[in-house]
């Protein structure tokens, strides 16, 4: 095991100590503030786990819809039956073997097409579940009535993003992270290298589809009432895509600079503009291809090495000869 590095040692202290004054939150407000913070760290967990995968490869996918849908939904169709922390492990699963059976279908092809099937699979996903729920109770959607409170709910979720955080740390340290970088950088020679690119790439969208998921399953109690159409619906897919890519997928925690600030947009808009918010999704999309291709933190890297890059000495004026 490759020893810690003062850096890393600093970077845990800082993240347990922020973890720790974060989790304080819901003892200072139970309000407005509360509800806002659950929709950050809900999505701060759906970026960061979707980075993991779509970071390391450059592959976009659309599927997290479908995989936070079916946590939700696992939960909703057992509560009657099992305990939640049962149903949340189920919807991780459920969502882990969809991932899996997708991976190894799809992942032999990559750009538009990937992005195209993995958009195509959520609203199958979607309409299934539509069409089974109507035919077998002849009702749309599912009442989800626990004990739990907001603060419940933050806390569970806040502690998601912090295991996704250490998983995707570990990773990173580990021989699959290596392998992913390899094949973010160039899928051929990683073949040439010997490496299953395959097999890795279904691995971690496995992994990816879980923690998208539970965090399906975790929110699932805030809603009470749960209908296909939100719990699959294509806005989730494209808002994890928009603040990831907005705070930038090569760090592990760039997503988070994206996912602040433009929870906080759709915030206002969609309290003072409701009717508004795709227009500001694709004023985003935009500006991400346009200004911010490598995100905000890939824009401050390059401002930090610009800064850094040593400059010429200006060339010494030649003396003037007295006449």
């Amino acid at each position: 095991m490759t020893r810690l590095s003062s850096g890393e040692v600093l970077t845990g202290i800082l993240g347990a100590a922020t973890l720790g004054v974060l989790a304080l939150l819901p003892l200072a407000d139970q309000g407005y503030y509360l509800s806002l913070a659950i929709n950050m760290v809900l999505f701060a967990a759906l970026c960061t786990a979707w980075t993991l995968f779509s970071g390391p490869t450059h592959y976009v996918s659309l599927a997290t819809a479908a995989f936070y849908g079916l946590g939700t939904y696992t939960v909703g169709l057992g509560l009657d039956y099992l305990p939640f922390p049962v149903l949340v492990a189920m919807g991780g699963v459920v969502a882990a073997i969809l991932a899996g059976l997708v991976g190894a279908a799809t992942l032999r092809i990559s750009g538009v097409y990937f992005v195209i099937f993995t958009f195509g699979l959520a609203e199958l996903v979607r309409q299934i579940v539509s069409y089974t729920q109507v035919k077998l109770s002849s009702r749309m959607g599912l009442y989800v009535f626990t004990d739990f409170t907001e603060r419940d709910i933050y806390w569970m979720l806040l502690g998601l993003t912090a295991v996704v955080f250490i998983t995707g740390w570990l990773i990173n340290r580990s021989r699959l992270g290596f392998a992913m970088q390899i094949i973010g950088n160039d899928e051929t020679v990683a073949k040439h290298s010997g490496i299953d690119t395959a097999k890795l790439k279904i691995i971690l969208f496995m992994i990816s589809g879980a923690f998208i998921g539970i965090a399906g399953a975790i929110i699932a109690p805030r809603y009470s009432y749960v209908e296909p159409p939100g719990a699959f619906s294509p806005m989730i897919s494209f808002l994890v895509v928009i603040m990831a890519l907005l705070g930038g997928t090569r760090k592990l925690w760039g997503p988070l600079v994206g996912v602040i600030p433009f929870t906080i947009v759709m915030d206002i808009v969609s309290v003072r503009f409701p009717n508004d918010t795709s227009i500001v999704m694709g004023l985003a999309f935009l500006v991400i291809v346009y200004l911010l291709p490598d995100g905000i933190t890939g824009r401050l890297e390059q401002f930090w090495a610009y800064l850094k890059k040593p400059r010429a000495a200006p060339e010494a004026a030649p003396v003037e000869e007295r006449a």
